[in-house]
């Protein structure tokens, strides 16, 4: 069955990837259309989302966020489609980078880093900052259930010289890595909302008590990784910018948790400059009620 749906899937994925931009965004503009006026996906989750966030905003405000947001998931699962047809010239011209001699900076001094970012504005596209450092660059993700999808997620980001790694294998990948003196840039997005079960934990996000997903900063200080936030800002259309902040310089010597703390901290910085960029339908405070008592507001 699995074969079945991907030899389905596969041609549209690979049209889509081959259309112009213009023709791209027309069609993006349609299935705005569709899921937001029509189907309503998720409408309820985001705007409770924003109204648990924001609750400074009025309806009217949220509102236009919300609408701004829908635009703006309709644009990024197509651009990702695109990724698979785009050229390395082309990418590079869509995301560009503000300040790479950072990474360039630390390559030098043999330190490997630990790109921390969140789900927002585009974190497809930063697959091009592989062709502009010589790190070897790896993705930590969750393998996608489909073998035959897992594999084409796989060569598309090798195209830009990544290897994903999945987070069950994660570690010891990275470690036998290290030992081999191997210079690293490692990637994960790191905004997830881990399993309560599961939560080692908990802080402040965006003014509610949430369980953090503390992966990137155990990595940092098990295999000394510098964290580097990314943020990006979408220029226009079709259009990235990103800058990266060293968010700890001594990772194996900060207080345990600082560095997720820090993460979170820029994270709210760019949801609250443009928050119609950040992926309200994901259910990233569903778990705010099960907090330890201590913690709760």
């Amino acid at each position: 069955m699995q074969l079945v749906v991907y030899i389905l899937v596969y041609p549209l994925l690979w049209l889509i990837s081959r259309l112009p931009f213009k023709v791209i965004y027309f069609i993006s503009d349609g299935i705005y259309v569709l899921l937001y006026r029509v189907i309503g996906y998720r409408k309820k989750v985001v705007r409770n989302n924003l109204k648990l966030v924001f609750p400074e905003k009025s309806e009217k405000e949220r509102l236009v966020i919300e609408k701004k947001f829908f635009r703006h998931m309709c644009d990024i699962f197509l651009e990702m489609m695109k990724t698979m047809g785009m050229s390395k010239k082309e990418i590079q011209e869509r995301f560009t980078v503000t300040n790479i001699e950072l990474l360039n900076g630390l390559e030098k001094k043999g330190l490997n880093t630990m790109l921390m970012l969140p789900h927002y504005a585009s974190w497809e596209w930063v697959l091009s900052l592989n062709l502009q450092i010589i790190s070897k660059g790896y993705g930590i993700y969750q393998k996608v259930e489909n073998k035959y999808f897992d594999k084409l997620v796989r060569d598309i980001r090798g195209k830009y010289n990544t290897e994903l790694i999945s987070t069950r294998e994660s570690r010891k990948i990275l470690k036998e890595a290290k030992e081999s003196k191997e210079l690293m840039m490692v990637g994960i997005i790191s905004d997830q909302s881990p399993m309560v079960s599961k939560a080692k934990y908990w802080t402040d996000f965006m003014g509610i008590v949430v369980p953090a997903h503390v992966g990137g900063e155990e990595i940092c200080k098990a295999i000394n990784f510098i964290p580097v936030y990314l943020k990006v800002r979408k220029k226009k259309r079709g259009y990235y910018e990103g800058t990266f902040k060293i968010l700890s310089e001594n990772p194996t010597e900060v207080p345990d948790y600082e560095i997720t703390d820090a993460f979170l901290r820029e994270t709210e910085k760019s949801i609250r400059e443009a928050p119609e960029y950040y992926f309200w339908t994901h259910k990233r405070w569903k778990h705010k009620d099960k907090a330890p008592k201590s913690l709760k507001k």
